[in-house]
């Protein structure tokens, strides 16, 4: 119950700072990186910090992930979020930034582990790339995964009780909150925020 309550918070602030939210993460964040970063450094730590709500990117740490799931940091942060720049193997913009108990869960995705039931929030306000709905790890649409594409939007993720609120469609109306990858131990709530 106190699980759900915080996810309930969670979500209900995001939707209530959407229009906000999504305006910060539009303007321009370039001006953030640290002196002295190499101008390709410089260019994902932009794109790490549209990722987020400018308060948060602008003392989030930036890392980026190796093909090997190991982390490269760009920049120390200090405020316990940390942001990931697009991934331009992807067909679109998918920079992400998140808290720590997200960030633990991202980790357990990618290195296909179980999740901790943690509950951690995760913001994709520059939009997420295409991606099946039904299948943490399809790499191309094909006819049973259920390829979508999202727009800017926040993730609520550890929390497999609270999704039972929430449509489980294989083909959601990504204009509202829905679960992605249900019955997976990786569903997780995904908001809009436009």
């Amino acid at each position: 119950m106190r699980a759900q309550a915080i996810a309930f918070a969670l979500f209900t602030a995001g939707l209530a700072a959407a229009p906000a939210i999504a305006a910060e993460a539009a303007h321009d964040h370039a001006a953030a990186p640290a002196k002295g970063a190499k101008s390709g450094d410089a260019k994902l730590i932009a794109s790490a910090m549209s990722a987020a709500p400018a308060a948060i990117a602008k003392q989030a740490s930036v890392v980026t992930m190796g093909a090997d799931g190991s982390m490269k940091t760009l920049r120390k942060g200090t405020n316990g979020f940390t942001c990931m720049p697009d991934n331009p193997g992807t067909p679109g913009p998918d920079p992400m930034c998140m808290d720590a108990n997200a960030m633990d869960w991202v980790m357990a995705w990618a290195g296909h582990q179980p999740p901790a039931h943690k509950v951690g929030l995760l913001y994709m306000l520059a939009g997420g790339t295409d991606f099946s709905n039904t299948d943490p790890y399809a790499k191309a649409p094909t006819g049973k995964n259920h390829w979508i594409k999202t727009g800017p939007h926040v993730m609520i993720v550890g929390d497999p009780d609270m999704l039972k609120a929430y449509p489980t469609s294989p083909d959601p109306d990504t204009s509202q909150p829905y679960v992605m990858w249900a019955g997976t131990p990786y569903a997780h709530l995904m908001a809009p925020v436009r």
